[in-house]
């Protein structure tokens, strides 16, 4: 009995709250490197590469929603073969070496066009210098498929799961996780993007760089205390078991009974740790993947109970795929918003480029730092959240949270909805001052207008993020299956994913179908100015409020996974205490 507690003692050393500063530390390097690198990156295409402001704003959108789909690939291996640090670190390296790429990149003249002469048409990027760039950004479009799905659950998997209060410690810790990356974010979008504007793009991209390099440096540092979860098989071939075992007894009759499913904690231990899920009413086709056949009965009597897994699965593993498909309905609700939200890094900073951005005489704010605006508003929000909030909402609630995160999620895309409207109206101001003073022809001309104009928008998309998008994890973590956490923050990433290739298609087609005489466009390649821009900002707007509508329908109709948590009562009987949660 002292082996076995000490052992337990030892154990419980691992993990917790000592490796907090490590995966901080991490993430904060690894934000300034990936923030710092892609936060002006239209202004690298647009004026460094000299690609046209569609193609650039396409490439951008693009380049980011494949960062964001790779994470199923990241997700996959972790959870399924190599375990969330390992996939970590290697990712890292990759991220790592797409940035050395680029950097020199920067620095060799011969790789990138020769300076614009006055007068002349700017020379466009040659194939094999865009090669250099779509490799260098593939390369860091993988290390992001590694890092993001894993990062977050990663530290979440650092609280002991038996901890009474582990679930106050997650919320907090998603809170505070989304703090530092936030903070770090504020770094990059001013310190980094005024190197990149001043100093040159060599240095630009070469700070990052170096951040990455004392990122993977720290985490790999912290490995002797990191809590580390085995990784626990291939949970797509998991749901992809129960699909097949639910078709091929699609003829079978549907249980009244379900004590009369199959259960087996031997199986399904490894992929239940915090306990197993229980059964819901809701898809009951799927119910049949569980149901034990006569057949089925003999045969595992024979093979001492272990039952082929391609015809016969167990209740948890059947609540599986339910869980995730549940889910479904709810990610989606997150793409538009990431839609709206990815117009700061490209129209809205081609409009604070034309505006007047000066502080003093001498100093002017960066256009690609105007998102200090939407970090500084999230970083205020998620503080405001946690230590005024929460606690106001708990005495009405009664929930340790505060409020559900579908709750908190609904806030954040009532919110967005008035950034998008705003923006339309604040476009139509910063047009009528370039008309006022004969400016509306001169695309490279500074509009006697205050960028602080924009300072609303970009302030209610920050507000946004910290509900929607920390809701939105919560979410994912909270009610994804425990062994498939990896793949349910890839879930997270995709919407992102989603949202950004849903720019791209959106701005393809309004500038293809905006089209009229004599060059007339929503979205003007050569002066956004002669264009119809605030008409796409709110087209975007009355997407969104179509999607709160929907939101509201899936949020309300959402059933939470129910959850048997097992935990071992110390008395002289040794008996199981079973507590059912159903997490809100």
């Amino acid at each position: 009995m002292e082996m076995e507690k000490k052992e337990k003692h030892m154990e419980r050393k691992k993990g917790g709250l000592i490796t907090m500063p490590f995966i901080f530390a991490n993430e904060i390097c690894e934000k300034i490197a990936v923030v710092g690198f892609n936060t002006n990156m239209i202004s690298y295409l647009t004026k460094q590469l000299h690609m046209p402001s569609t193609k650039a704003a396409n490439t951008i959108t693009n380049f980011s929603g494949t960062a964001s789909l790779t994470p199923l690939i990241g997700a996959f291996i972790a959870d399924s073969y190599v375990g969330r640090f390992w996939t970590i670190t290697v990712a890292s390296i990759l991220y790592q070496i797409g940035m050395v790429s680029l950097t020199t990149s920067a620095v060799v003249p011969g790789l990138r066009p020769p300076p614009c002469k006055a007068g002349e048409i700017c020379k466009e990027a040659t194939g094999g210098q865009l090669g250099i760039l779509y490799v260098s950004l593939l390369l860091t479009a993988l290390g992001s498929g590694g890092i993001r799905p894993c990062v977050v659950s990663f530290g979440a998997d650092q609280f002991e799961e038996g901890d009474p209060k582990r679930g106050t410690k997650t919320y907090k810790y998603f809170n505070w996780y989304y703090f530092a990356m936030g903070a770090s974010m504020l770094v990059a979008v001013t310190v980094l993007v005024y190197v990149q504007d001043n100093i040159g793009w060599g240095w630009g991209f070469g700070i990052p760089t170096i951040a990455m390099l004392v990122s993977i440096i720290t985490f790999v540092v912290g490995y002797p205390i990191y809590r580390h979860l085995d990784p626990s098989g291939s949970p797509f071939t998991r749901l992809l078991q129960v699909g097949v075992a639910a078709y091929k007894k699609r003829k079978v009759c549907i249980v009244s009974d379900s004590n009369l499913l199959y259960q087996n904690r031997d199986i399904d231990d490894p992929i239940s740790r915090d306990g197993n899920l229980l059964h819901t009413k809701h898809m009951r086709f799927l119910d049949k993947a569980a149901i034990v056949t006569e057949e089925e009965k003999v045969k595992m009597g024979e093979e001492l109970g272990k039952p082929n897994l391609w015809k016969l699965s167990t209740v948890h593993r059947v609540e599986e795929l339910k869980s995730v498909i549940r889910m479904g309905p709810i990610w989606a609700s997150g793409i538009i918003l990431i839609t709206a939200y990815s117009q700061q890094y490209t129209f809205s900073l081609l409009q604070a480029s034309t505006m007047n951005r000066h502080l003093t005489n001498s100093f002017q704010i960066p256009a690609g730092s105007m998102t200090v605006f939407t970090l500084l508003t999230m970083l205020i929000t998620v503080a405001l959240y946690d230590r005024v909030f929460i606690p106001i909402a708990r005495r009405f609630t009664g929930l340790d949270r505060g409020i559900t995160f579908l709750t908190r999620m609904g806030i954040g895309l009532v919110i967005s909805i008035f950034a998008t409207l705003i923006a339309g109206f604040v476009e139509q101001k910063r047009k009528h001052v370039a008309f006022t003073h004969g400016l509306i022809d001169h695309p490279t001309s500074i509009i006697p207008i205050s960028v602080f104009w924009l300072v609303p928008q970009y302030s209610l998309h920050g507000m946004a993020e910290a509900f929607m998008s920390i809701g939105h994890l919560e979410f994912f973590y909270d009610q994804s299956p425990e062994s498939m956490r990896s793949t349910a923050m890839a879930l997270f990433w995709t919407s992102i994913s989603a949202g950004n290739y849903l720019s791209t298609l959106l701005v393809s087609l309004v500038h293809k179908y905006s089209s009229g005489a004599n060059g007339e466009n929503w979205i003007r390649n050569d002066n956004i100015s002669k264009g119809k821009l605030e008409n796409f900002y709110w087209l975007v707007t009355g997407l969104q409020v179509l999607n709160l509508a929907y939101y509201i329908v899936c949020a309300k109709f959402y059933t939470f996974k129910p959850l048997e948590v097992q935990r071992k009562v110390v008395d002289s009987s040794k008996v199981d205490e079973l507590q059912l949660v159903n997490p809100v």
